[in-house]
């Protein structure tokens, strides 16, 4: 399997307002730098949407590293949240509908031909590849607003 190394970070102007995502995939010496923009979301779901589209992004079945400074993200896989979640039919445990259920459905199905491990970094910190993906993120949601 190949390799690849992924960086995601999600932001919003406002939460809810204009959203933008950003991820950089690295493999071998191949990068590829991505970014999307929402007109009206929250922090939370462009999380998601960074990481469903570098997931799409890959050609082929790889081994992966995903790194986000999104606890949520993370924590979901980490901490079995979207087992649970699955489990108990998409209702958490203080019996409400999961948050966000449509992007996490199209995330598990994005990362099912992969191995994927969920990586959290410090945001906002010294990792130059999460303060590019914010950086690509506030960008979209810059153009976005623009047009």
């Amino acid at each position: 399997m190949r390799e690849v190394v992924i960086y995601t970070d999600g932001a919003c102007s406002g939460n809810p307002g204009p959203g933008g995502w950003g991820a950089v995939l690295l493999a071998g010496e191949h990068r590829k730098e991505l970014s999307g923009f929402h007109p009206h979301t929250t922090n939370n779901r462009m999380e998601i949407q960074a990481a469903i589209s570098a997931l799409r992004a890959l050609k082929y079945p790889c081994r992966v590293k995903l790194y986000s400074d999104s606890a949520y993200l993370i924590n979901a896989f980490r901490q079995n949240w979207l087992e649970n979640w699955q489990r108990n039919g998409w209702v958490n445990s203080r019996k409400e509908p999961v948050e966000n259920q449509d992007l996490w459905r199209e995330l598990l199905e994005a990362a099912r031909p992969h191995e994927v491990e969920w990586i959290k970094v410090k945001g906002h910190a010294d990792n130059a590849e999460n303060n590019r993906c914010d950086e690509l993120a506030r960008a979209a949601i810059a153009a976005g607003t623009q047009s």
